[in-house]
């Protein structure tokens, strides 16, 4: 197993970099923010995960040991490939993955493309148990309001994690009316 890779970012390509490792340049598949944020000519270190099959041989790198280690447990679940767990880390970050375990929120993780709500349901109950709350606020299921205020914000062209973000920065004692927990909610995207 190769646990981390470090060097030099050689090239970028649409879902990967090429890491130069002595003189040996590696293709790595990464998650989508992470390839945003990287530069030609950057130093980099990425704890990788290796997936070796008849047909494949891929190296997945993650900036953390624990966001290396909820992409081998989505990828412990039937149905989720390492593409799909990929998209998953993609779009949402490994403390909303966890949140979203822990509170039972099949409806957040439906809403990555690629997953839809078998998959959902699938992955909430095969990681119960393995994903704790260290570290989490307050962890409890989300009100059908504020799943109502989530689904605005992503159609209003939000990211999943920055809508849910903008739920959880409403204040605990604000009125449960929709359209005022919606006005708080937006008020956390203004400077």
């Amino acid at each position: 197993m190769i646990a981390y890779v470090e060097g030099r970012i050689l090239d970028l390509g649409e879902s990967y970099l090429v890491i130069q490792v002595g003189s040996v340049g590696l293709q790595i598949f990464v998650p989508s923010p992470l390839r945003a944020r990287s530069r030609a000519g950057e130093n980099v270190v990425l704890f990788t995960y290796l997936i070796v099959r008849e047909d494949l041989l891929a190296l997945y790198g993650f900036e953390s040991p624990v966001e290396r280690d909820i992409f081998g447990l989505l990828l412990g679940v039937n149905g989720i490939g390492p593409r799909l767990a990929l998209n998953i880390l993609s779009v949402l970050s490994v403390d909303a993955i966890r949140r979203v375990i822990l509170s039972e929120q099949p409806e957040v993780l439906s809403r990555v493309p690629g997953v839809g709500k078998k998959n959902a349901q699938k992955i909430i109950l095969s990681l119960q148990g393995k994903v704790t709350g260290e570290g989490l606020e307050g962890v409890h299921p989300i009100a059908e309001v504020d799943q109502e205020v989530l689904e605005a914000l992503t159609s209003l062209g939000y990211s999943v994690v920055e809508a849910q973000t903008a739920v959880q920065s409403i204040p605990r004692d604000a009125p449960m009316e929709l359209e005022e927990r919606l006005k708080l909610a937006l008020r956390y995207f203004s400077p």
